[in-house]
């Protein structure tokens, strides 16, 4: 589902590349979970989405792959990383609690970068991305984050210029376990 109305390009602009903001993929009950929260893994359905982000993601010309320090966050985008042969960059600026000027800082220096990149952080740090984006004017709905959920950033000439959301509903992927 797209988050914009479409748009036509500016005359003499031209996409060159965009940035995949990837929520991170099921990882069970926060509550149920013992132990430090950053090492919460994916659970079995976080798998599935994870392999479903990846097939979703895996013919775009990804140049970067960065993630949110987090356990959960890694293992979504870990077969992507496996399937286009690219490491995963760690960043603090994409982990749960970041500062969002930090991340939006992130977002800025990537725009200006050749190749797609894809990022994956949480449920406070996208919709802080977002409405930043749209303090800028750029029509999105921060609101709209679901697990294993996709924002595409579309960069015009070194700036976002708009985005669509892909649900995890368009991934084919299933929400929540059937049990």
């Amino acid at each position: 589902m797209v988050a914009t109305r479409r748009r036509t390009l500016p005359r003499g602009s031209s996409v060159l590349r965009v940035l995949h903001l990837v929520r991170h993929a099921s990882a069970g009950d926060r509550h149920a979970w013992r132990g430090d929260d950053s090492a919460r893994p994916l659970d079995a359905v976080g798998h599935t989405q994870a392999e479903a982000i990846a097939a979703a993601l895996v013919a775009a010309s990804v140049a970067r792959i960065l993630s949110s320090p987090s356990v959960r966050c890694i293992q979504t985008i870990e077969p992507l990383a496996a399937k286009l042969g690219l490491d995963i960059e760690i960043s603090a600026e994409l982990a749960e609690g970041a500062d969002g000027r930090r991340t939006e800082a992130l977002v800025d220096q990537l725009c200006g970068q050749s190749g797609d990149s894809v990022l994956c952080s949480h449920g406070d740090v996208i919709p802080e991305v977002l409405w930043r984006l749209a303090h800028r004017g750029i029509d999105v709905n921060p609101s709209r984050c679901k697990k294993a959920s996709i924002w595409e950033l579309y960069v015009i000439d070194g700036a976002v210029s708009h985005a669509a959301y892909r649900s995890p509903r368009s991934l084919a992927v299933r929400m929540e376990d059937p049990r």
